[in-house]
């Protein structure tokens, strides 16, 4: 999905990084992907917040699942190679909204001043949507950087396959304007 360039005002937003974990590389368990430069964009806005000086929180889903690849104890639990160096904040959940963690990601914005997060991840649809929509019911500027995220291909109950692009463009229209305001990589490294 191409996103039109906007020009973006940021004062100091946080970088939120959501389940960019290797357990999302098994797709046995989760299937065909979309987008694939969605790590190389992470990496690069973790690079460009870090010149910056701005906060950076990355998020890890410890999976209380059984049979999943994000359970604590396992290679997948580790975040990929592209979230490197030491984040500002890191929070652990165990639910879809960075919001529901520990630490507090919402008591720790608001003790920084920091009004305005640009959310980045794994998966688009899920994890990033719900910490977008919480975000901006929370009274956050909410950035959504569409091609720093990805999504897998679900099954509808009908027994239909939706395409992981396709759960991504509805994502992104699900949020603009609404929730958050969608943008891509290239704008925020302006």
């Amino acid at each position: 999905m191409q996103i039109p360039p906007r020009d973006l005002t940021l004062d100091r937003a946080a970088l939120i990084v959501v389940d960019v974990q290797r357990g999302f590389d098994d797709a046995a368990h989760w299937g065909v992907r979309d987008n694939p430069d969605c790590e190389a964009n992470v990496a690069s806005l973790i690079g460009r917040w870090r010149d910056r000086r701005w906060p950076i929180v990355f998020v890890r889903h410890d999976s209380t699942s059984p049979d999943s690849p994000l359970r604590p104890g396992q290679r997948g639990n580790d975040m990929k190679g592209a979230v490197t160096g030491t984040p500002d904040l890191l929070v652990t959940k165990h639910v879809n909204s960075s919001f529901h963690g520990s630490p507090d990601l919402d008591a720790w914005l608001r003790a920084n001043s920091t009004s305005q997060i640009v959310i980045t991840g794994i998966s688009t649809n899920h994890c990033c949507e719900t910490t977008a929509r919480v975000g901006g019911n929370l009274g956050y500027d909410v950035y959504f950087a569409l091609d720093a995220t990805h999504t897998f291909d679900r099954t509808a109950p009908d027994g239909t396959v939706i395409p992981a692009a396709t759960l991504a463009a509805v994502t992104a229209a699900n949020l603009d304007g609404e929730f958050a305001t969608v943008v891509s990589t290239r704008d925020l490294l302006r």
